[in-house]
């Protein structure tokens, strides 16, 4: 994959970049071993032609579903390929043999229903697209056909979506061949509802997962004579113990200490729990809740699960004993005791969470106490007593914890398998292993060493098989090959668990050592392997190292090794365990088989994680040698858990963790690419256009171009690393020939083609340009002749302008000049004739005033002399009142006097009748005239005012006061009738008087009316007289014209 590719000027590359891994451009320059790139409009990059890898252009736009088919089967087109079909939805591709399954990060129903079982029942691998029930189809139809076992291995790293992939697969196996158990619940019914309670004890979250898987596991599926599913069991494989005890933040412990603390009051209660942070063994990291995740609720479906695998409440009571009493004896401290070398219980705090676990475990306080801070030594002489710092106790303390967990964990699996039920007859089986991927990290310590172990075991055993099927696929096309050597880890695996010497074997020669440190055994380490070319030894630390696995360095931090590995069962704590009155409890820690009674017998006999997982990891192989593999690579695409999102580094970190480019690496020591027949002429038939059958086409191709080492199979062309990238640089080449070829002939065309049109437009353009030309000058001459009539036609409408100017200035000169006398003349002789009219009125109406004033003063002084003459009367008549005759002379007089004031009274009428004639007539004038009214004095106005109110009121006061007179008069007379109707006669000339009085105040508002039309007539004849004397100004600045 490292060689130098042939590329010419135009080709499409692929190009390193940090940031997306590869990016694609196009090569500009070629410079010796250098090529310049393009990857961009503004961009471009100098790389190695060794570090680049062509591109193939006519991928299809959805991709590949098998990328053994790629023309270029290279790390940069594996992952372009794989970014294609993701973002399409298509989440599953083919590698040969090889399922990659890209988690989506969201539910696709319709990809794992009934319908998409059915469809792809009994298919050939590669006949509809790629999928997880294909993987599963061909498996089970090979155990059915060939009567062989067959195993599925599903890894990746974690979230990745291994336990989803594995339920798919049980679900496929469940609908070709379900069995119906005695309960009604089938075989991989009851194995699915396990998941949960393994999950609850058995996941954790981890930095990349919130529901990491910290065990592997392998289930067997057994298969009947008929290929029905008759029994199954779970095998599993590296608990990590040492979570239980330390954690590192943001990662949480076992999911079931959190549900237990999450459980319902009385179950808190019963077991004296609290919150996380309260306990050691949780609080070591600062998360205790899971974003969407209900403890509580996880909590009853936990228990729920067990009874469906058939755990009784009463063991469940027991397992939940167990996990709390861990959690408290993570709340055990100690401190330094009296003694040298001896410790005690820090405080009663500690005593207090001492004596609840052994209440839950039921065991005796004081034996736990005394198990977590002493310990037996045998001697061949004695048995000897000792005991422990608070370091010690601490360690056997976590000891414990450790042993207690793994022993429970170990309990639930095997409870779920005696649950579900094993075939002993079964001959066939179906495996599945669920195991976890590659790791590193920051901080790598004893799990991801054996976590990588395994990886690497599995790694070999996957190239194994992929070089496997790569003979199978020259055997198949009977072409001539020799053994392919290609990079074994096989190092890798000696490094590691060499019996003598090997990494595992070191560590636990440290182990028996009790003054062995981490340094030690990091100091052995560099001495073993100083000079094997897969160790290497930090330059920063000292007790570090770094192994090279197939996917990469990783450094190991060793400060942990040594306690992670230590495996024994100290025998206090199986003495205190076993003695327990909990029958739970005592069954997980059976006695010794060659345990004795005697005290003296007592020893810890030794034994580490690293040597029992490797006899494990052992059989694991044996038995997947005993079967015919499948293999599923499951890949994260990016880190947020988020669809749509595709991370190249990451995806090609997890594709190098998988061993996918390992298998692309074999592949390319062989013949990487296969082409049929047909799909090789279709692309490179035009480097022989000569030859027509297939097979001479070719092989004419082929010795054409001298490509050494290519095979021509029954059905297929074989080419070697390389040589496809020779064909398509000669295929473009020749197509790059071609069309300089077609380029110059098409140049000649268009420029001759440009000529005749370029002689024929400038033929044109010269007439176009005489006619124009001549248009021009005729133009001009017609512009000069009518400038000409146009110059005529002006100077003789100017000087008949002005003249028409003048004339019309002279004739509005002189009818101004003679309006502006005629309205003077006019104006004149108007007021001459209203002063005339005003002094007329106004001399009759001072005549008429002065007579309506002497007629009023005369009938006053009349009323006046009649009143006193009336008065002397009436004084006359009270004297004469006794005589009945002075009576009737008085009442006659009496009589003739009213008739007298009646006809005065209508002489009044007819003179006041005259009056309002003589105003009327008055005012009409006024009205014509009334400019004069104004000059009239307010003086005289209201001495006219004055006088006709004064006349009226004496008019008014003349009869009042005769009639009192009348009235003293009558006092006495007899006749009363006649008294009656006088004064009923006087009330009629009341009202005649007071409706008089009104009609003068009518008359009055009359005039003030008259006097308010007059004004507003003068204003308006102000007005026309401003405008006549503007018009005149007007025309006397008017210029002479």
């Amino acid at each position: 994959m490292g060689a130098p590719v042939n590329v010419i000027e135009g080709s499409q590359i692929w190009v390193e970049d940090p940031e997306v891994s590869w990016i694609d451009g196009q090569v500009i320059k070629i410079n010796g071993n250098e090529v310049e790139v393009q990857i961009s409009e503004e961009k471009t990059v100098v790389a190695n032609l060794s570090r680049i890898h062509p591109k193939d252009e006519e991928t299809p736009a959805d991709g590949l579903e098998d990328m053994t088919k790629l023309s270029y089967l290279h790390e940069p087109g594996v992952l372009h390929n794989l970014a294609t079909r993701y973002q399409l939805n298509k989440i599953y591709t083919y590698s040969g043999g090889i399922l990659i399954a890209i988690n989506p990060f969201q539910r696709l129903p319709d990809l794992y229903d009934a319908h998409m079982m059915a469809t792809y029942k009994g298919a050939r691998l590669g006949e509809l697209s790629p999928h997880v029930f294909a993987i599963a189809d061909v498996a089970y139809r090979a155990m059915i056909n060939e009567g062989k076992s067959n195993s599925i291995l599903v890894s990746g790293e974690s979230g990745a979506g291994k336990t989803e992939t594995t339920k798919m697969l049980m679900q496929y196996f469940a609908y070709l061949g379900g069995h119906k158990h005695a309960e009604g619940r089938t075989v991989e019914q009851q194995v699915l509802e396990s998941n949960p309670v393994l999950e609850a004890f058995g996941n954790a979250k981890t930095v990349r997962n919130n529901n990491s898987s910290r065990f592997g596991k392998f289930v067997e599926l057994q298969f009947d004579k008929y290929g029905r599913i008759s029994g199954a069991a779970i095998r599993t494989y590296l608990l990590e113990r040492s979570r239980v005890c330390q954690i590192s933040d943001p990662e949480r412990n076992y999911h079931c200490f959190y549900l237990l603390c999450a459980a319902p009051q009385e179950e808190i209660k019963k077991y004296k729990l609290g919150h996380p942070q309260t306990f050691h063994y949780l609080n070591q990291s600062t998360c205790y809740e899971l974003d969407g995740v209900n403890d509580s609720h996880d909590f009853l479906a936990t228990r729920k699960a067990m009874d469906v695998v058939g755990i009784s409440h009463k063991e469940q009571d027991a397992i939940f004993r167990v996990v709390a009493s861990i959690l408290h004896l993570g709340n055990v401290t100690f401190a330094k005791g009296e003694e040298i070398d001896s410790s005690v219980l820090e405080d009663d705090k500690s005593k207090f969470h001492l004596q609840t676990a052994a209440e839950l475990l039921m065991c005796n306080p004081e034996a736990l106490e005394g198990a977590l801070l002493k310990r037996v030594m045998v001697t061949p002489e004695e048995v000897i007593k000792r005991c422990l710092d608070p370091y010690g106790a601490v360690v056997s303390r976590d000891g414990l914890a450790k042993t207690l967990y793994s022993r429970l964990f170990d309990w639930l699996v095997n409870k779920i398998n005696i649950s579900i039920g094993q075939d002993s007859n079964s001959k066939h089986l179906i495996g599945i292993l669920d195991i976890y991927g590659f790791e590193s990290f920051k901080s790598n310590s004893f799990e991801q060493f054996c976590i990588n172990f395994t990886n690497e075991k599995l790694q070999q055993h996957f190239n194994q098989h992929v070089f496997k099927m790569e003979q199978e696929e020259y055997m198949k096309d009977e072409i001539n090959w020799s053994y392919i050597d290609y990079v074994d880890n096989q190092d890798v695996l000696d490094l590691i668990e060499k019996k003598t010497g090997g990494v595992i074997s070191l560590l636990d020669e440290a182990c028996m050592f009790p003054k062995s440190t981490h340094e030690t055994f990091a100091e052995k380490l560099y001495q073993t392997f100083k000079s094997h070319k897969r160790f290497i030894k930090p330059k920063l630390t000292r007790s570090d190292f770094v192994i090279a696995h197939y996917a990469g360095e990783v450094q190991y931090q060793s400060d942990q090794f040594l306690d992670k590995n230590k495996d024994y069962v100290v025998p206090e704590h199986q003495d205190l365990l076993t003695a327990s009155e909990c029958p739970f409890v005592a069954a997980l820690f059976p006695p010794f088989p060659d345990e004795t009674t005697k005290t003296s017998n007592k020893s810890s006999k030794f034994s580490s994680i690293g040597s029992r997982f490797k006899l494990q990891l052992n059989q694991l192989m044996e038995t997947l040698n005993s079967t015919e593999p499948h293999y599923i690579r499951c890949v994260k695409p990016n880190n947020l858990f988020q669809p749509g999102i595709f991370e190249n580094a990451n995806v090609v970190h997890q594709l190098r963790c998988g061993g996918v480019f390992e298998a692309i690496k074999i592949s390319c020591s062989g013949y990487p690419s296969h082409k049929t027949f047909d799909e090789f002429l279709y692309r490179f038939g035009l480097l022989a256009p000569e030859v027509l059958s297939e097979t001479v086409a070719c092989e004419k191709i082929l010795e054409k171009l001298g490509l050494a080492g290519a095979q021509i199979g029954k059905t297929k062309i074989f080419l070697r690393a390389g040589q496809m990238a020779d064909l398509n640089a000669r295929r473009a080449q020749k197509l790059g020939d071609a069309a300089k070829i077609i380029q110059r002939r098409s140049k000649t065309y268009v420029a001759r083609k440009h000529f005749v049109s370029a002689l024929k437009a400038s033929t044109t353009m010269q007439s176009i340009c005489r006619g124009m030309l001549a248009s021009n000058f005729y133009t001009i001459m017609r512009k000069d002749a009518a400038s000409l009539k146009i110059q005529t036609n002006w100077r003789w409408h100017v000087f008949t302008k002005n003249y028409n100017l003048l004339r019309n200035s002279t004739i509005a000169l002189q009818s101004g000049i003679r309006a502006i006398l005629a309205r003077e003349k006019f104006i004149h002789r108007r007021n001459s004739k209203t002063a005339t009219v005003i002094q007329a009125h106004w001399r009759g109406h001072r005549v008429l005033s002065f007579c309506k004033r002497l007629v009023k003063a005369t009938i006053v002084i009349q009323c006046r002399w009649r009143g006193l003459v009336a008065r002397r009367e009436l004084h006359k008549l009270k004297m004469a009142s006794r005589e009945t005759g002075a009576l009737q002379e008085a009442n006659s007089k009496l009589k003739k006097q009213v008739e007298d004031l009646k006809s005065q009274l209508q002489l009044e009428r007819r003179l006041r009748a005259d009056l309002e004639r003589k105003l009327h007539q008055s005012s009409d004038g006024m009205g014509t005239r009334g400019i004069e009214e104004n000059t009239l004095p307010e003086d005289e106005v209201a001495e006219i005012r004055t006088d006709e109110t004064f006349s009226v009121s004496e008019a008014t006061r003349v009869p009042v006061e005769h009639t009192e007179k009348i009235e003293a008069q009558t006092l006495d007379v007899e006749n009363t009738e006649k008294i009656e109707a006088l004064t009923l006669e006087v009330e009629k000339l009341k009202d005649l008087l007071q409706s008089e009085k009104q009609r003068a105040d009518d008359l009055e508002r009359r005039y003030a009316d008259a006097l308010e039309t007059v004004k507003g007539k003068q204003q308006k004849l102000e007005e026309t007289e401003r405008r006549v004397h503007q018009l005149q100004e007007s025309l006397n600045s008017a210029p002479p014209g």
